[in-house]
């Protein structure tokens, strides 16, 4: 009888599962079906607010806008917590040398809803960058569980922790969303329902639930769609990283769509200066571009890299990858405008930058 019981609790179980799944994929292609009538509310002026004590918190806080996000919080005398999962999607030590130099990153996965919680309640929390997610386009296409997982499950549970708090959520979207869209250059009006990689699904997934969680709890949140970032302590999979490394070494690079794709670069210096000027706005619910503006061919950036490391690259062509697009072009006019970002380092200057850092890097002991 009992062994009866426990399979019939067991079938139960199963449909309920089943049927929760359904729904859900019913909710996401319904939010696709009328993604051009979502469109984020007009806003005339944002209202500016001031925080008597802030103390923000900042998820994925070992990565490399995380890091970079921390270093200028406390730059700036602002109280700062960071958390990290430490996964090993490439090299863990680069993590842990950001860590170890920031000095606030806690080993908590984001998905953790009691040890979040703990986290927002004990540091009385005024703020939360969210910045931990599972990147990349090309690794999406042979580990899709791992960004459902990292950028979607989690962030529910993100939301479901803010809820009730009050507490202003800003988050990472990407440049991604707009995937197979030709109307350029980009703007947050244009409709983003042709995505061309899972990456960008799951990206465009945290916008639709950040306007759910306004619409249903008032959770406020702005998202930020990020244009190719790059910099000193960079992620080691990203294509300026491998070409500098490849260049210094005398190894081929590879040159997708035989160099016909061109991409709005934008230096970490200035993706960090739009967050942070999220942070005294008191937004609803809001999207916004974050890019330089100027889009570079892949073979100008390449040149460009030559130049200042004073070597050539061997180039391997390569016909384009699954999953990615042509062009990157950010209009940024919305977070000139409501905002005050103001990109401001060129080129030429980042990676200079970002190649003085590489040949520290490159030349420690590993």
């Amino acid at each position: 009888m009992w062994s009866t019981k426990c399979e019939r609790l067991s079938l139960f179980q199963n449909r309920l599962i089943i049927l929760i799944v359904i729904a859900f994929i019913i909710m996401h292609l319904m939010f696709y079906l009328t993604d051009e009538k979502l469109k984020t509310p007009e806003r005339k002026s944002w209202e500016k607010v001031q925080y008597d004590k802030k103390f923000v918190l900042v998820t994925g806080g070992a990565g490399f806008v995380g890091h970079h996000v921390i270093m200028r919080l406390k730059q700036d005398n602002i109280n700062v917590i960071g958390t990290d999962n430490f996964n090993d999607y490439y090299n863990v030590s680069l993590k842990y040398l950001r860590s170890n130099i920031s000095g606030v990153v806690q080993h908590v996965d984001v998905c953790d809803l009691k040890k979040m919680t703990e986290i927002i309640a004990t540091k009385k929390i005024t703020h939360v960058i969210h910045l931990a997610a599972q990147a990349g386009v090309r690794y999406s296409l042979t580990n899709p569980q791992a960004y459902v997982k990292s950028n979607v499950e989690c962030f529910v549970q993100l939301l479901e922790t803010l809820k009730n708090t009050g507490i202003p959520l800003i988050y990472a979207s990407s440049s991604s969303v707009y995937g197979k869209n030709t109307n350029i250059p980009f703007s947050e009006d244009h409709p983003v329902v042709q995505p061309a990689s899972l990456y960008a699904a799951t990206k465009r997934e945290n916008e639709l639930l950040a306007h759910v969680y306004w619409n249903l709890y008032k959770q406020r949140s702005v998202g930020l769609r990020f244009f190719t970032v790059y910099g000193p302590l960079g992620r080691p999979d990203m294509a300026y990283f491998s070409f500098a490394k490849n260049i210094f070494k005398g190894l081929p690079i590879p040159v997708f769509n035989f160099g016909k794709l061109s991409r709005d670069f934008t230096y970490i210096d200035d993706i960090v200066n739009g967050i942070i000027k999220c942070i005294d706005v008191k937004y609803d619910y809001e999207i916004l571009n974050l890019g330089r503006g100027e889009p570079q061919s892949l073979m100008q950036f390449i040149k460009t890299i030559e130049d200042i490391a004073g070597k050539k690259a061997v180039l391997d062509f390569k016909e384009m990858v699954k999953g990615d697009v042509l062009v990157t072009y950010a209009d940024v006019s919305k977070a000139k405008a409501s905002i005050g970002y103001s990109p401001n380092v060129s080129l030429k200057d980042g990676l200079t930058r970002f190649i003085s850092w590489y040949k520290l890097y490159s030349n420690q002991p590993k």
